[in-house]
């Protein structure tokens, strides 16, 4: 064998074992948090650097928007405090949404790790706060300085001492102190880990720097890419989407340009900035924009900065896309989301039978909120995020995932564990029946919850949701999904957007989106639609109406009367 082929072997199960370094970090973080949004919904994200600040490998476990804007974050930190001033036992902070992932609640913190007193490499991780003062996680504020405390690029610990001051002051500005503080030990303690981990392998292999590796990963990942690239069809494709935003509909327009080995995403044409807290910074744009394109182009190659060299983002400032500060952007994630489905649309013209409908896209997140201030003085105070989703598109050639959070990637809390540490009662969570759009192959459903109070006091909502006034549209034939609702379980209706309380004894119904179908609907084949009857994700009067598939009473198909039914439609 040659020495160059034993040396491309070294450093691909040096690749490898890099991989596993970093997922370990991910875990770690997951396993000492204490918020559900870390513990239970795996909200966070975890990556190795070079000293330079390029991104050399990321966890599998986390958001893509998180990682993705963690990636460029790192080079804000070390324009703040170069490699050269940092030393061992130094931790680095932020909730900068233009600098780390896109708003106050998200905290980014940086490590450097040494050998031989030489620094070797950054770690760094991100994970969601439960709370961070403020309005809270609602999209009512006017100006990011109403959503909470702004922690610029700060030290969190030098030589191993905890920055108290800073700490004590985190403490006193958050409703809750012991977790906003237990998660933030815990992304210490991941990066530390990753650190002793990156350590004993260096050892093992008897490297004394990372730099041949970090390059070879960056480069072989960059070719990879733009190989890929140069295989798809070149030229340039527009679309724009509507959503419902939150006083006014909100367009999100794109246009894809394939070039020369790289991607261009230009969103000329969007919507201007809200007055509300519905803005997505620049570097949440660029993170679920590169995620669209790495879906398709090269969904095999692993993330680092070599991919994300080869996607290029553009978008004209005080656009909803691109929200300079003072913007208030808590609920960025509104719009950040839904970039995947605009990027899909433009590429769906150049690569037919390749991506999915329109699904949920915005998780329907459910932020409750009760205490003094917010409900009144009545009850137990409490705040908590509870993740949940509705459908994805149909796929070409399969039906859509149902309740599952794309792009986000989030995990859904248990019920249990939201009742376990609040006075709320989950009493239904099932699916959302016929809310997936109708197809040849069927949106995935939405879901249905109903939640009360089980003390006899009122609590709140801030809610974000998408897709009640515009739902997921189907492709090429397929419906479009079910629009989502809000409304109390008197019936009266709430607003999709904004916080709302809940009266002492009435309870708060929840019905999340389905997404949009694929193909036309009378092509779905009737084996298919009688599963979902008998599953009890479609009606029988949808079967018949829109598929045109009749039952006996039995839930068996009666072929006779579908025969009619379609040859009729035909006609």
């Amino acid at each position: 064998m040659k020495p160059s082929s034993m040396r491309e072997i070294r450093l691909q199960v040096l690749w490898n074992r890099l991989l596993s370094v970093v997922e370990e970090q991910a875990q770690t973080l997951i396993r000492t948090s204490f918020s559900t949004a870390a513990r239970e919904a795996g909200d966070v994200s975890a990556g190795v650097f070079g000293i330079d600040g390029k991104m050399i490998a990321q966890a599998v476990t986390g958001t893509a928007g998180h990682v993705n804007s963690m990636a460029r974050a790192v080079g804000h930190f070390l324009e703040e405090f170069p490699i050269t001033s940092m030393q061992p036992g130094d931790v680095y902070i932020t909730n900068d949404p233009w600098k780390g992932t896109g708003h106050l609640h998200d905290v980014t913190v940086v490590s450097p790790t040494y050998k031989n007193e030489n620094p070797v490499a950054l770690f760094a991780s991100t994970t969601h706060l439960v709370d961070i003062g403020g309005h809270g996680m609602s999209p009512d504020s006017r100006q990011v300085f109403h959503e909470g405390l702004y922690i610029p690029i700060l030290p969190l610990m030098q030589k191993g001492k905890i920055n108290e001051w800073l700490m004590k002051l985190i403490r006193q500005n958050v409703r809750e102190p012991i977790q906003v503080e237990g998660d933030l030990y815990a992304l210490i303690a991941c990066n530390d880990k990753g650190s002793s981990r990156l350590l004993s392998m260096m050892d093992e292999y008897d490297l004394s720097d990372l730099n041949e590796l970090s390059a070879y990963i960056i480069e072989h990942s960059h070719r990879g890419i733009t190989e890929a690239i140069n295989a798809l069809p070149q030229g340039s494709w527009k679309h724009s989407m509507r959503i419902d935003g939150y006083d006014e509909p909100i367009d999100l327009v794109g246009e894809v340009t394939i070039a020369n080995g790289k991607v261009t995403v230009d969103y000329t044409g969007s919507s201007p900035i809200s007055s509300f807290g519905i803005n997505c910074p620049l570097c949440y744009t660029e993170a679920y924009t590169a995620f669209a394109v790495k879906c398709l182009a090269a969904p095999t190659i692993p993330n680092n900065a070599g991919t994300l060299k080869a996607v290029i983002v553009k978008a004209p400032e005080r656009t909803i896309v691109n929200a300079p500060p003072p913007c208030a952007v808590a609920a960025r994630s509104t719009i950040g989301h839904m970039l995947p489905d605009v990027v899909f649309g433009c590429l769906h013209q150049a690569l037919p039978n390749t991506l999915p409908a329109e699904g949920t896209s915005n998780l329907w997140n459910v932020r409750l909120a009760a205490g003094h201030g917010i409900t009144g003085s009545a009850g137990t105070a409490f705040n908590l995020t509870l993740f949940h989703s509705g459908g994805v598109g149909a796929r070409p050639h399969q039906d859509g995932l149902s309740a599952t959070p794309f792009p986000s990637g989030v995990k859904n809390v248990p019920v249990e564990i939201s009742e376990a540490i609040t006075p709320i009662v989950i009493w239904r969570k099932d699916f959302r029946i016929d809310s997936g759009g109708p197809g040849a192959h069927r949106g995935g459903l939405g879901q249905t919850m109903e939640i009360t109070n089980r003390e006899e006091a009122p609590f709140g909502i801030h809610a974000v949701f998408e897709r009640i006034k515009f739902p997921p549209q189907g492709r090429d034939g397929g419906s479009a999904g079910m629009a989502g609702k809000l409304r109390l379980g008197s019936g009266v209706k709430l607003k999709g957007k904004g916080f709302q309380v809940i009266p002492n004894g009435e309870s708060l119904i929840i019905e999340m989106p389905g997404g949009g179908g694929f193909g036309y609907p009378i092509t779905r084949n009737p084996l298919s639609v009688e599963k979902d009857v008998r599953q009890q994700l479609v009606s029988q009067n949808k079967a018949k109406t829109i598929y045109r598939v009749a039952f006996h009473d039995d839930l068996s198909i009666d072929a006779k009367r579908t025969a009619a039914l379609r040859a009729k439609t035909t006609e």
